[in-house]
């Protein structure tokens, strides 16, 4: 697996160079500022980016701008956001297009190295991967339009797990309910939220995701 990372900071960028490589990444590209990202997605076309969002010169967001940038040309480039702050707005536009191979993680809610090389193997196979407080934060911004005001708190939580990629059996163990229970929840979550229902679980996140951005 190729992966393209981005992170100014030289300790924490060498670390994650070695716990890629460990682990059986090929880090093609390791850069430190928003242009030199935008270049190495460009001309290395990896399999997955590692990206922080606030890199030089501003330290404001060139991170993310690039990522998306990337996508734009890109719309199927896996990227893996590695921050720590959530930015509501870039999240949203980061799952817009609907094609996965997204991920958002916190940095200082990355506990142990299994975590995060998963979740890199994740997002490079397409799928979506999204910390638990970035997916509270789009609910809020959600419910503060009333977007999701219909649903009960229970169907909260099951569209939390459902956004954060669990499957029904990994909703079951969590919240210690059924298999109908899930069914109904979810089925009741979608014709709440009015997007159709799929078998799937990784368009059913993305769809959810997808709705949450408007």
């Amino acid at each position: 697996m190729r992966v393209v990372l981005a992170e100014d900071l030289f300790l924490l960028r060498d670390g994650l160079i070695r716990t890629l490589r460990e682990h059986g990444c090929e880090v093609v590209a390791a850069v430190d500022n928003g242009p030199a990202l935008l270049r190495a997605l460009r001309e290395q076309r990896p399999d997955v980016a590692v990206v922080d969002i606030r890199l030089p010169p501003s330290f404001t967001d060139e991170g993310l701008r690039a990522a998306l940038e990337a996508r734009r040309a890109r719309p199927a480039l896996p990227v893996l956001i590695l921050s720590q702050y959530v930015d509501q707005l870039y999240a949203q536009e980061l799952l817009a297009g609907g094609e996965g191979a997204i991920g958002y993680l916190l940095k200082d809610r990355v506990t142990h190295t299994a975590q995060f090389v998963d979740a890199v193997r994740s997002v490079a196979a397409g799928g979506t991967v999204m910390d638990p407080q970035v997916i509270a934060k789009l609910l809020a911004r959600s419910d503060a339009r009333g977007t999701t005001a219909e649903l009960t708190a229970r169907e909260h939580e099951v569209l939390r797990l459902m956004a954060e990629g669990r499957s029904n059996a990994a909703i079951m163990n969590t919240l210690h309910i059924g298999e109908s229970a899930v069914a109904k929840h979810t089925a009741s979550i979608f014709a709440k939220l009015r997007i159709e229902a799929s078998a799937d679980d990784n368009r059913r996140v993305l769809a959810v995701l997808a709705y949450l951005k408007r």
